[in-house]
């Protein structure tokens, strides 16, 4: 995706289009949604009556964004408390400038003593010196707020695309970028907010320990400013969104003709296909126009906010030099603080700090409510249930189960019948593509059948609560999930899903018991740290996968080649151990030691099942004996004797 900054030195919003905040749509990633309303009524909504504005939702008082922001920053309450500190100690020119300037005309300059005047105007760079000091020994706090925030929203989505790992990898990828954009945007807007807030408080105070008569003639227009430039906040959030969706409509409408281009030509629809790509780009400058007249509204803010107050104060100049008591010096230090301060705060905060808070908004929201419930943290630990002794043994119960990966494709799966016995060990295999994986990805409730019923325990896992069905079921895949942490922590996530905490000495029984225990003591024990799991091999990271699976609480545990990088002696012991388990082992067999080990195969071919023992099957199905060769002939002579005495 393209970036391009509003300015030099603007943050990067990962948001391609950009334009200066304000002025121009930006593209955040959006998933497809209908354009704003933009005066047609949508095909098939009833006409609005005549002289009566349709009535709109109320909206939340908090964007959804914004709920996440404020729960994340809550978590570094120290680091910001001494960055306003810092900011504190930075606004000290802004408070000092006008009574310096003040303090040099008056009692230097005028009269007649320039040396004075100097001393007072050196003061003014020293505390300017100060503020220089100041600015950089608060960037360390600025980055213990804003990298904490960054690592919560990248472990937001990565929990939750493995929270649904069909989602959409280009999705999942706009989203990571988003992320690194609200950081950018997040860090941008700390500096710049604290910057024109405190400098905002400083010259005001500062005006009214100079020159209070001048304070109502500044307050009442910044109030003004102020009041205009919060109600205008929510009308160019909705329109900004409003522009991003309409984009996303007109993007997806090119998308879509240019892909079936030779069908619109062989159907004749080129005529609808140029109405639609109209209509949708209508929209999408019908929602530019409107954030762009919205936009323009925030020049008055500058106007009230900025400008007002200095024509007032030269207005009553005359009053304020006779009857106000003032100066010519508390004059000129009043323009200071109003022209140097005051002014350009205001039109950062009306500029370039409300176009980043309306890409800030637009992108926060898509990280809230594309993942609106991640899986916890790693490090969280479940509540201790001492009645717990083991998980249960559920029936697994398939009836005409159907399923195909697209409405017009070929079923992967047509009308497979499956019940299995309590505590049963039950070995999948087949040629690839024959529907294991999907199986049980079915089986833990990550796929909806197209058709049938699938029922585990009673209950169907697609239908079920996240947490509830990862209570149920287990599915460990091929690729195990291992993240930078200590030991305990990987072993025990994701912790809340089991109803037991693991003490220290039964993890590392269990790691001892699935032939991990020297991987664990390698690693520094419990407490050593991964730093980086790439590091591990796979076959290790299977172990610390398969460790952390078999203390889980779920009385069902789906293996889908999780066994895959480990060598024949390894597997056995796992397998070994997962059987002797309570509840329900199901094996994407890897080898043909799986299928030896099992207490019935399921053989999945041409989206049907042939479920028998390993030597019933072998007399029944061809197939099976073909893959049994293949097997035996991968593995040598040393598979062949555990195969000949197996016993049928």
């Amino acid at each position: 995706m393209g970036r391009h900054s509003a300015r030099p030195g603007a943050p990067r919003t990962g948001l391609p289009h950009a334009s200066p905040p304000g002025t121009g749509p930006a593209h955040t990633g959006l998933p497809h949604a209908a354009p704003p309303d933009t005066g047609r009524a949508g095909a098939g909504a009833p006409p609005a009556r005549a002289g009566r504005r349709p009535r709109r939702p109320p909206a939340p008082r908090w964007s959804p964004g914004w709920v996440l922001l404020g729960r994340r920053l809550a978590t570094t309450r120290g680091a910001l408390w001494r960055l306003l500190a810092w900011s504190a100690v930075e606004a000290l020119p802004a408070l000092l400038s006008g009574l310096l300037v003040s303090a040099a005309v008056d009692q230097g300059f005028l009269a007649g003593r320039p040396a004075v005047g100097l001393a007072w105007l050196t003061g003014f760079g020293a505390v300017t010196a100060v503020r220089a000091y100041a600015a950089r020994a608060g960037f360390p706090y600025l980055a213990a707020v804003v990298e904490p925030l960054r690592d919560a929203l990248v472990e937001r989505v990565v929990r939750g695309a493995l929270a649904r790992p069909h989602a959409d990898p280009a999705e999942v990828a706009r989203l990571t970028e988003q992320v690194e954009s609200a950081r950018q945007l997040t860090a941008t807007l700390l500096r710049t907010l604290r910057g024109v807030g405190v400098t905002l408080a400083a010259s005001l105070a500062g005006l009214a320990l100079l020159a209070p008569a001048v304070l109502p003639l500044v307050l009442l227009p910044l109030l003004a400013a102020g009041g205009l430039f919060a109600r205008l906040l929510r009308p160019l959030v909705d329109r900004r969104r409003a522009v991003v969706l309409a984009e996303e409509r007109l993007t997806a409408e090119a998308g879509r003709a240019l892909h079936g281009l030779r069908d619109i030509q062989a159907t004749g629809a080129q005529r609808r296909t140029a109405e639609a790509l109209a209509g949708a780009a209508g929209d999408s400058a019908a929602a530019s126009r409107a954030l762009g007249r919205a936009a323009a509204l925030r020049s008055l803010v500058v106007a009230l906010g900025g400008r007002l107050p200095v024509v007032a104060v030269v207005a009553a100049a005359p009053w304020l030099l006779g009857d106000g008591g003032l100066s010519a010096g508390e004059l000129l230090g009043v323009a200071t603080y109003l022209l140097q301060q005051l002014d350009p705060a205001v039109r950062t905060l009306a500029g370039t700090v409300g176009g980043w808070l309306l890409d800030l908004t637009v992108v926060l929201d898509r990280l809230a409510t594309s993942y609106p419930d991640p899986l916890p943290r790693p490090d969280a630990t479940p509540t201790p249930d001492p009645e717990r002794e083991g998980p249960a043994s559920p029936t697994i119960r398939l009836t005409a189960l159907r399923h195909a990966h697209g409405p017009h494709a070929a079923p992967v799966l047509a009308g497979l019948d499956l019940t299995t016995a309590p505590g049963e060990h039950l070995a999948v295999v087949g040629p690839s593509g024959t529907g294991k994986s999907t199986l049980a990805a079915l089986l833990a409730g990550l796929l909806t059948p197209v058709g049938g019923e699938i029922t585990v325990d009673g209950r169907h896992p697609h239908l079920l609560p996240d947490a509830e069905r990862a209570r149920l079921v287990a599915l460990l895949p091929q690729e195990a999930y291992v993240f930078p942490g200590s030991v305990r922590a990987n072993l025990r996530w994701p912790g809340p899903p089991a109803t037991t905490v693991p003490t220290d000495s039964r993890l590392l029984d269990a790691a001892a018991l699935l032939g991990a225990g020297a991987l664990v003591t390698r690693l520094g024990g419990l407490d050593g740290v991964i730093a980086d799991p790439g590091a591990l091999s796979a076959g290790e990271r299977q172990l610390l996968a398969l460790v952390r699976t078999y203390l889980g609480a779920a009385p069902v545990v789906v293996l889908d080649e999780a066994t895959s990088r480990l060598d024949a002696a390894a597997e056995e012991r796992v397998e070994r151990a997962f059987a002797a388990r309570p509840g329900v082992l199901v094996v994407v067999a890897h080898r043909i030691s799986s299928a030896l080990r099992a207490d019935r195969v399921l053989l999945l071919d041409g989206g049907r099942g042939t479920l028998a023992r390993h030597g019933d099957l072998q007399v029944l199905s061809p197939l099976y004996r073909e893959l049994v060769g293949h097997w035996l002939g991968s593995a040598g002579p040393r598979a062949a004797g555990p195969l000949a005495g197996h016993p049928s």
